[in-house]
């Protein structure tokens, strides 16, 4: 009966051991986030593009276009800065011509003060 216990203990010890760790945890998934951004780096880098050492015709086309742009870009601007300019001095002449022409407006619609005249009344009384 000796023998059967010591299996009997001997087999109830011997258990799973889960993790339950919460240090081994921390560990794991601070292990984990390092592997995801150091593969993302590595694939950012992405050292299996060689050197550009013969240049794409499409990319120095696209580089042409890209220089023809900006100079247009840069020839506009200036273009519009200078209609602005000058929508703003037009605008300043308009509007200071339309004060001009409220006061002179104003200055007409002014009637000259009233007078009080006391006169007779106007009535005829002869006979014929």
């Amino acid at each position: 009966m000796t023998a059967a216990t010591a299996t009997a203990t001997a087999t109830t010890t011997i258990t799973a051991e889960t993790m339950t760790s919460q240090v081994g945890r921390l560990y794991s998934v601070a292990l984990a986030l390092f592997v995801f951004f150091l593969t993302w780096v590595v694939i950012g880098a992405r050292p299996w593009v060689a050197s550009s050492s013969e240049s794409d015709p499409r990319i120095a086309a696209l580089e042409k276009r890209e220089q023809r742009v900006r100079h247009q870009s840069v020839v506009v601007q200036r273009l519009m800065k200078r209609r602005w300019a000058t929508y703003r001095s037009q605008l300043r002449r308009r509007q200071s011509q339309i004060a001009a022409a409220n006061q002179a407006q104003l200055a007409a619609a002014q009637a000259p003060p009233v007078r009080v005249v006391s006169l007779p009344p106007v009535t005829s009384t002869r006979t014929s």
